[in-house]
Order: structure tokens, then sequence, then C-alpha cells
């Protein structure tokens, strides 16, 4: 099976040679990858799969967070161009898990840990964000934590 890498050089080339229609692709791809070169310049080392998966994560979630600030300054355009971006970003990402499994996962961790107040959140969202990496976002599991620990 390729690698996370290859498939993104793989797709970078498909999205150049779509010309117009691969745009906002290929500018996403060209993202990760850099923000990709500079980690592995960080690091002195080439990123592994689960590393290059994190970028895609963080990147996800930077767009996310803009939507707001876009939606405050009167930006539609913005708005638009950064949910095309998260839809390219997310083909990178392992499948979403659904909010009914999740909280399954998230009573099953507090069970696991035995917590039972919110002072227990830290120890809780450690031994659940290691189950759930990429596959559900950190904000929505941290609201259900907390929501489980009243």
């Amino acid at each position: 099976m390729a690698s996370l890498n290859d498939k993104l050089i793989a797709d970078m080339k498909e999205a150049m040679k779509q010309k117009e229609a691969g745009k906002i692709r290929l500018s996403t791809i060209r993202l990760l990858r850099a923000a990709q070169k500079e980690a592995e310049v960080a690091r002195t080392r080439e990123l592994d799969d689960e590393e290059i998966l994190e970028l895609a994560v963080r990147e996800v979630k930077k767009r996310k967070d803009a939507i707001p600030e876009y939606e405050r300054a009167g930006r539609p355009e913005m708005i638009r161009q950064l949910h095309e971006e998260i839809a390219v970003l997310q083909t990178y990402l392992p499948e979403q898990i659904g909010e009914d499994e999740l909280k399954r996962i998230v009573y099953g961790v507090i069970e696991e840990t035995c917590a039972s107040s919110a002072k227990d959140m830290g120890r809780v969202m450690q031994a659940l964000m290691s189950r759930v990496k990429g596959r559900a976002d950190g904000t929505l599991v941290s609201q259900l934590v907390k929501e489980m620990l009243k």
C-alpha cells in the first residue's frame, strides 16, 4: 500500500493536470506539503504517515477555526474556499466516527479510567484522543467528555 506521502504527491500531480478544475485541490495539497516539509526540516527526518495525518488534522482545525472570523467579516467567498479546502484535506483523514459511536467510546474510556468528575478530564482526554486520533474532532470529543463528567 502506498504511503500517505506518495498519495499526496500523486494527487498533486493529478490536480496539476486538471488545471482550473483542480485549483483549490492543488493549492490545498501544496499547503499541506509545505507544512510537511517544514516539519521534516525541523525534525531532520521524513515524517511517517501518522505524523502527516496529524498535520492534516491540524490544517482542518485551522480552517474550521477561521470560519467564524470570516463570517463576522462578511466574507462568504472565503468561507466557501475554506469549506472546499476542508473537503480536500478530509480525503486524507480516516473515516470520521459518528457521534453515537463516539459517545460509546467516551463512556467506555470514562469507565476504564474510573473518572468521576471534571478533575479527571485530562486523564480521560489523553486516553481518548489516542483512540480517536484523526477520526473525531477534538472540540466535539472535549464537549462530550465535559457533558458526561458533570
